[in-house]
């Protein structure tokens, strides 16, 4: 098959394979789009936690994003990680330049393990700025918080921080329930118009590294493909839903989920 869009992925790196640009390049790939890279940050870890984390000059992820997009033109863009307000500046002027309208921000704060990856300074420009410049912003529950500064402890709470968000110049939001202690997972898609709550059955496994990271790499490749954005999120929760569902119980920590769930290999190679 040929690939259906082509998404540039604005993420660091997981050496364990499991989240940030390994995770949305296998996420792109199998959902048959072709993945592009800018490369944030290198970050050592495995599924226990992380070691450490190099960050990649901002000029550098700057020439990243525009030198590749000159050539190969992307239909969406995936923001992950961004560590520094020099990073963040970088980014938006960059997206200034490339001129892709379908951007979907997942705004990662904090590893599974608890480490965290962005600072103060970068989390309030990422408010202030980032979040007017894309069509989508993926928030899971403790990151609507602290950017809300609000507590979530129900679906009404979290429908109140999108409408927050909203405000702040958000276009449209996407807040992940997985965090709300419920045998149900409500992830909730805000935006002026309507509000529309997507339902999952919860699936009790620590082996969840890296479906934040998987869920907007989905959500990229649905919207680039022409689906609407509130029916690139409904089908990028049932593909994350799946992969969680293969429990692969890799590593002795928080294992990575299946991101081949979506594909079935029929040709044979001689």
């Amino acid at each position: 098959m040929k690939p259906k869009s082509k998404i540039l992925i604005i993420a660091g790196s997981d050496s364990s394979g499991g989240a940030g640009i390994q995770a949305d390049i296998k996420t792109v790939t199998a959902l048959g789009s072709y993945a592009m890279t800018a490369i944030t940050a290198v970050t050592i870890q495995n599924t226990t936690g992380v070691k450490s984390i190099v960050p990649i000059h901002h000029k550098e992820i700057s020439n990243q994003i525009i030198f590749t997009s000159k050539d190969i033109k992307p239909d969406a863009i995936k923001i992950g990680m961004l560590h520094s307000t020099k990073v963040i500046n970088s980014v938006i002027r960059s997206l200034e330049l490339v001129k892709v309208k379908k951007i979907v921000l997942d705004p990662v704060m904090v590893a599974k393990g608890g480490t965290k990856l962005i600072d103060n300074k970068a989390i309030q420009l990422l408010k202030s700025k980032l979040i007017k410049k894309v069509s989508l912003i993926t928030p899971n529950i403790p990151e609507a918080e602290i950017l809300t500064q609000t507590k979530i402890k129900t679906k009404e709470d979290m429908i109140f921080a999108a409408s927050k968000l909203i405000r702040l110049g958000a276009k449209n939001v996407l807040i992940k329930g997985g965090h709300l202690d419920s045998k149900i997972v409500s992830d909730i898609f805000v935006n002026k118009k309507e509000i529309k709550i997507i339902y999952n059955k919860k699936i009790t496994t620590s082996n969840t590294h890296g479906t934040g990271c998987t869920l907007s790499a989905a959500i990229s490749t649905f919207f680039a493909c022409g689906k609407t954005l509130k029916k690139s999120c409904e089908l990028a929760t049932k593909y994350v839903n799946n992969s969680i569902r293969s429990n692969l119980n890799y590593g002795k920590g928080h294992g990575p989920i299946n991101h081949l769930s979506s594909i079935i290999i029929n040709k044979k190679f001689k």
